[in-house]
């Protein structure tokens, strides 16, 4: 089902990126995904392919006004599920709704997918449907994060729960190429993250990396603690995602804890509400600043595909921002540039499996 004929469209509807969004995905499926995704596509032109279960969808997409956008449904008949193996969605749920999203990327039917639903299958479908860029072993989930100065990047977040010395080395050779492509940054500072500033601080993981990151050409600063992230000191964090992923939700439930207990004490007592409404100004400036919906998702880096995974518990306004993110991705080329820097870099298969496996990496 398409909404509207391509010719009754706005010109720059028919050339805006083409985004597929596993609808099924997330906690709360259609009635969260459906309407983030059209409030995006009013925001800016977006032509969206949704994938799902169709009478779900279009009950949501009824309540919507989609007038002038260009909205398709893709059927689907399977949804990728917490419990389930990541190799097994894409082996044995071959019509599940990320599986088919990320099809219609590979068939060129769509130039990106956003997705809210298992982490696991997303990058599954990412490696063996969409594949990897050359050079790359493993795809990285990154996560742009806001700092006292300016934004930064830290992965991964959720991707690669176990990791080798040289997939931090990779991960932070992707990073950096999406420090310059995606945020302009010209000589991304790097960070190592480990319990201790010192060379010899951290597990074996940590200490090969720091090996092989000190004579790489990246801009290295050394190891980092857990409470410089925020600093605004380093623009790339590299860890394994195990320990990204605990810093991320860590870091916004720090957020969302500190908003409560900030609302609590500012409205408690007539003078406390008199400052409230004085600085009611930077009080909604430092919200926007922390919530984790600003953000909408990471992106997943090493695929050769926009792919953005989204938290599962995303609201409609995290849904919209990451569609935003995606097609300002797809529109910039940032995944051309992402590619284009990894083959100029030596450095990415400097220290790679095989390299491993031949005894000359970690």
């Amino acid at each position: 089902m398409t909404n509207s004929a391509s010719e009754a469209l706005p010109l720059s509807v028919q050339s805006a990126p083409r985004i597929a969004v596993d609808a099924m995905g997330g906690d709360f499926g259609p009635s969260a995904i459906v309407p983030g995704a059209v409030s995006a596509a009013r925001e800016r032109p977006i032509r969206l392919v949704l994938v799902g279960d169709t009478p779900r969808i279009e009950a949501e997409l009824k309540k919507l006004d989609v007038s002038g956008l260009s909205v398709e449904v893709v059927h689907s008949t399977q949804v990728a599920e917490m419990t389930d193996k990541p190799a097994d969605v894409v082996r044995r749920k071959k019509d599940a709704s990320i599986v088919v999203a990320a099809r219609l990327v590979k068939d060129g039917r769509a130039d990106g997918v956003v997705s809210a639903g298992h982490t696991g299958a997303t990058m599954a479908c990412g490696m063996f449907i969409l594949g990897r860029q050359p050079g790359v072993d493993r795809p990285a989930l990154a996560s742009i994060m806001p700092t006292e100065k300016r934004p930064m990047v830290l992965t991964d977040v959720g991707a690669n729960l176990e990791a080798k010395s040289f997939h931090l080395f990779q991960f932070a050779v992707m990073a950096d190429a999406m420090c310059r492509a995606v945020l302009g940054y010209e000589k991304p500072r790097l960070g190592l993250l480990s319990i201790g500033e010192e060379e010899g601080k951290g597990n074996s993981q940590v200490k090969e990396a720091f090996q092989m990151l000190r004579a790489s050409s990246l801009n290295f600063l050394g190891n980092v603690e857990g409470r410089d992230i925020f600093r605004g000191e380093t623009d790339i964090v590299v860890c394994d995602g195990f320990v990204g992923n605990v810093c991320l939700k860590l870091s916004e439930g720090l957020a969302s804890s500190l908003g409560r207990m900030l609302k609590r004490e500012l409205t408690t007592g007539l003078l406390s509400k008199l400052g409230t409404v004085l600085s009611m100004g930077a009080l909604k400036r430092f919200k926007r600043l922390v919530d984790v919906s600003e953000y909408g998702g990471g992106l997943l880096l090493g695929l050769s595909a926009i792919t953005i995974v989204c938290h599962g518990s995303s609201n409609p306004r995290s849904i919209h921002t990451a569609m935003r993110m995606a097609a300002d991705y797809v529109s910039n080329k940032a995944n051309e540039t992402i590619a284009q820097t990894l083959a100029q870099n030596s450095d990415l298969t400097r220290f790679s499996r095989a390299k491993a496996a031949n005894g000359n990496g970690a």
